[in-house]
């Protein structure tokens, strides 16, 4: 048993997939194969059950599965650690947010102030940051809704309103706002379950006692407006798009919605180390979006 094989372990179990753990480690499928079954040798007990060509972590597979997530982590945080204790590089930090847009101007002006920092990024739903901050694949989540579980930490970035957005010829673009029951047969423009937009539209249609007529859904919430603008239909979009992207063809009109609101929120595990990249990385994110948040207002 050694390390490479436990990273090996830590990447099947999350694809439970040999040929896509394979093309993440850069390894010949068959290599993964042999490492995993010398594991299991090792070990005296299998580790995933086996049928066809599919495979899914068993029982014991999971128990191990804790304790090598737990003793990789130390070894990372050490190394990290002392990395930071030596000044031996510049550090890196891997963030996850539902729509990359949100960060583009911040990483912007963070890559100026440390060049030496590598940024990685990932585009996911709130239950695939949940996952990634359990095994430790990102430092942070820039999250649009609440991540719940033990041992997270979050600090709120900000918090805007949540507009509606209307194409520009439709008939309630001249208005200032509008009731829920004025767009309740309206086809609307959204994302896909998981992303919190969806969550914000289906909740705001629950308490009223009704179900959104969708008409387009999407992994991409940033193209939101821009289909809206094309006429598809009507969406939420959050105050900082209207900025962001003005060159979109849309109207934008207030929802007399209670909660209409978003909470952008900065998270990560509270038991991990944190480096001195990561922490140049969380005040430039607080200090990003106050400044955003003052030149809304």
């Amino acid at each position: 048993m050694d390390l490479p094989a436990l990273r090996t372990f830590q990447v099947v179990a999350r694809h439970e997939h040999i040929s896509r753990a394979a093309a993440e480690l850069r390894v010949a499928q068959p290599a993964v194969s042999r490492t995993i079954a010398r594991l299991e040798a090792d070990l005296g007990v299998l580790l995933f059950d086996r049928q066809g060509r599919s495979i899914r972590l068993n029982r014991h597979g999971a128990a191990f599965l804790r304790r090598v997530e737990r003793a990789l982590g130390e070894l990372d945080d050490a190394r990290r650690e002392v990395a930071d204790a030596v000044g031996r590089d510049q550090g890196r930090v891997a963030v996850a947010a539902e729509t990359l847009l949100t960060l583009s101007s911040l990483l912007s002006a963070f890559r100026a102030a440390h060049p030496g920092v590598e940024i990685r990024l990932y585009q996911s739903t709130a239950a695939v940051m949940r996952r990634q901050l359990a095994a430790r694949e990102v430092d942070f989540c820039v999250a649009s809704q609440p991540l719940r579980g033990a041992g997270l930490r979050s600090v709120v970035l900000m918090e805007e309103d949540v507009l509606l957005a209307v194409p520009v010829g439709h008939p309630l673009a001249g208005r200032g706002w509008v009731r829920l029951e004025d767009v309740m047969d309206e086809p609307f423009v959204t994302t896909r379950a998981g992303h919190w937009q969806r969550e914000l539209l289906e909740r705001l249609f629950a308490a009223a006692g009704r179900t959104p007529v969708i008409t387009c859904e999407g992994d991409e919430p940033a193209a939101t407006q821009f289909l809206i603008g094309a006429g598809l239909g009507i969406g939420l979009i959050p105050a900082l798009a209207r900025n962001e992207s003005p060159e979109a063809p849309v109207r934008w009109l207030r929802l007399d919605a209670p909660d209409c609101r978003r909470t952008l929120s900065l998270v990560r595990r509270a038991d991990t180390y944190v480096s001195t990249a990561e922490r140049h990385f969380a005040a430039a994110a607080v200090a990003h979006f106050a400044r955003r948040g003052r030149a809304d207002h």
